[in-house]
C-alpha cells in the first residue's frame, strides 16, 4: 500500500485544512491577485490545443486557466475536496481524484500522452516521501516523449533540490532548463526556489 501524502496526512489531522485552502485561494482572486503566473508560463511554452495534466491541482487554478487560453486539460489531486472546489470554480477540464504515485490514466479513459505536465504550488514537497521518486516515473510515463514536464517547489521543505534532481533522473527526465521562479529568472546554486522544465531521456 502506498504511504499516505503529508497533505492528506494534514486533512487527517485537521479535517478544516482543504477548505481553509480552498478558501484562500477563492479569497485572493476576489481581491484581484494574480494567481495564473505558472500558468502564463505554461501556456507560453504549449502550442495551441495542448494536452496538459495539471498534476496535483488542488482546486484548480492552473488548469483552468489554461483551459480558459484553449488547452485540453486533465486535473488530478489526491483531495476530493479540492476536486470538488476545481470544479465548482473551474468547470471544463476533467478533474479526477487520484494519488500520483499510482497514476494510471489510461486505466481511467484518458486518452495518452501529454505535451506538458505542470505541478505547481509545492506539490513535490506534498507527497509522502518515499514515493516522490515513484510519482515521477508516473509522470514520464504519462509524457509524450517530446513533451515536457515543468515542477516547481520551494527549498527549506524537507526535499532538496538536488535529491529532486536525482530522482527525476532515476525516473527518465533530465533538465531542458533551471529556474529561479515562474517568471524565468535562472537558477542557481542556494536559490530559495525550483522551476525544473524536464524532458525525457
Amino acid at each position: 500500500m502506498v504511504e499516505q501524502s503529508i497533505w492528506m496526512q494534514k486533512v487527517a489531522a485537521d479535517p478544516g485544512h482543504s477548505q481553509w485552502y480552498i478558501d484562500r485561494f477563492r479569497s485572493m482572486a476576489r481581491a484581484g491577485k494574480d494567481l495564473a503566473g505558472e500558468a502564463r508560463l505554461i501556456d507560453a511554452m504549449a502550442r495551441r490545443g495542448a494536452r496538459i495534466l495539471d498534476a496535483g491541482c488542488g482546486p484548480g487554478r492552473v488548469g483552468g486557466y489554461l483551459a480558459a487560453a484553449g488547452h485540453d486539460v486533465v486535473g488530478v489531486d489526491v483531495d476530493p475536496a479540492l476536486i470538488a472546489a476545481a470544479e465548482e470554480d473551474h468547470p471544463g477540464p476533467r478533474w479526477l481524484v487520484g494519488d500520483l504515485a499510482e497514476l494510471d490514466l489510461p486505466a481511467r479513459g484518458i486518452t495518452e500522452p501529454f505535451d506538458i505536465i505542470v505541478s505547481a504550488g509545492n506539490v513535490m514537497t506534498f507527497l509522502a516521501p518515499s514515493t516522490r521518486a515513484r510519482v515521477l516515473s508516473r509522470l514520464r510515463a504519462h509524457l509524450a516523449d517530446e513533451g515536457r514536464a515543468v515542477i516547481g517547489f520551494g527549498a527549506g521543505r524537507e526535499y532538496e533540490h538536488t535529491d529532486f534532481l536525482d530522482h527525476a533522473a532515476q525516473a527518465g527526465l533530465v533538465p531542458d532548463l533551471l529556474l529561479s521562479t515562474w517568471d524565468v529568472r535562472p537558477f542557481a546554486e542556494g536559490a530559495d526556489f525550483l522551476v525544473a522544465i524536464l524532458r525525457p531521456a
